[in-house]
């Protein structure tokens, strides 16, 4: 086990690394690998090593630069949240998405674009975003709990009808928006990393750390929680508090992530389902290995969208889709095999 969780390891830096470079240099703009890295060293350190021109450097340092960091940050908050959300309920088919996190996320991001755009400066679209996937959670979560415990069931059909709902509350929305905000709602419901700034990137990176550090410490609680919630209180859990403590740092994540690149679906469904089937659902390994996946499909995705229909670009979220949908029916023809 613990040979195949490092090879499986240095294969992901691998490829995290292989598809950052092919981030900087490939595009609308092809440009050499070698100067492309000098001129992140000149950024960093202050020298002045690469012979790129001017508007090959801006093409590197303010926009595909941005892009890949956000990728990375963005992809491996789902991914945990992703993993975190299968762990607490015990099922492959669980996600921020599926079970409505994301949906309400998006809806707190519209409000806050189309009806106070600035009560709160640069923090009212995140505030926003965290406290709709916040209510949604909470709602889906208490409709699905019972005195036996939580209905995987009706977790999955309370996400559906929340999910809806939200798809209506954003088609209102946009039908009241002015030109403006309907441009910038389209970008939200599509998903898209265009919006990569210096507010963002930290936002997105201080999150990623800290979820990072809070699940990893709750790793062997969630271990223990995958024998089941009796088996797990008789070990000395406290189910109820752990599920809160989850539910409400997986709404702080997709609530970050929606904040930052809008709506990008199934990067929390696939992502730890793969690395679950490679490695184990141990959590301690099966945590940041999936936020090294799913920063390298995100990554991966937005390249894809760059190129296939260069110059113009396709938004990041549909790509993920539809990546992710056939990945997610095969799911459900595995799980029809196992109730037969």
């Amino acid at each position: 086990m613990q040979r195949s969780v490092s090879l499986c390891a240095l294969a992901l830096a691998s490829l995290l690394i292989v598809c950052a470079l092919l981030s900087l240099v490939l595009g609308a703009m092809n440009l050499p690998v070698y100067d492309s890295l000098l001129i992140v060293v000149d950024k960093l350190f202050g020298a002045n090593l690469s012979q790129l021109e001017d508007y090959q450097q801006i093409v590197v340092l303010e926009l595909r630069l941005p892009r890949l960091l956000l990728a990375v940050f963005v992809g491996a908050i789902l991914a945990q949240c992703g993993a975190v959300v299968q762990g607490l309920f015990r099922n492959p088919l669980a996600d921020p998405g599926i079970i409505g996190v994301s949906s309400g996320a998006a809806v707190g991001a519209i409000v806050a674009i189309v009806v106070f755009p600035a009560v709160w400066g640069s923090w009212t679209i995140p505030t926003m975003a965290f406290v709709g996937g916040l209510l949604t959670t909470l709602l889906v979560y208490g409709l699905a709990q019972s005195k036996s415990g939580t209905s995987v069931l009706i977790l999955l059909l309370a996400g559906v009808a929340i999910s809806a709902f939200a798809g209506a509350a954003i088609g209102f929305l946009s039908y009241f928006a002015d030109d403006a905000s309907l441009r910038e709602l389209n970008v939200w419901q599509m998903g898209s990393l265009t919006g990569a700034n210096d507010a963002n990137l930290w936002l997105a990176f201080t999150t990623m750390v800290l979820l990072m550090i809070a699940f990893q410490r709750r790793a062997q609680a969630l271990n223990a929680l995958l024998l089941g919630e009796p088996e797990a209180r008789h070990l000395g859990i406290d189910v109820e508090q752990l599920k809160l403590q989850m539910i409400i740092l997986t709404a702080v994540g997709v609530g970050v992530a929606v904040s930052c690149s809008g709506i990008i679906g199934f990067v929390g469904l696939v992502v730890p389902h793969l690395v679950r089937l490679a490695t184990g659902p141990n959590h301690h390994f099966l945590l940041p290995l999936s936020a090294l996946l799913g920063a390298v499909l995100l990554m991966c995705s937005d390249l894809l969208a760059r190129l296939v229909v260069q110059p113009a670009e396709l938004p990041v979220g549909l790509v993920t889709v539809l990546l992710g949908a056939p990945f997610f029916l095969i799911l459900l023809i595995q799980q029809r095999k196992n109730w037969s």
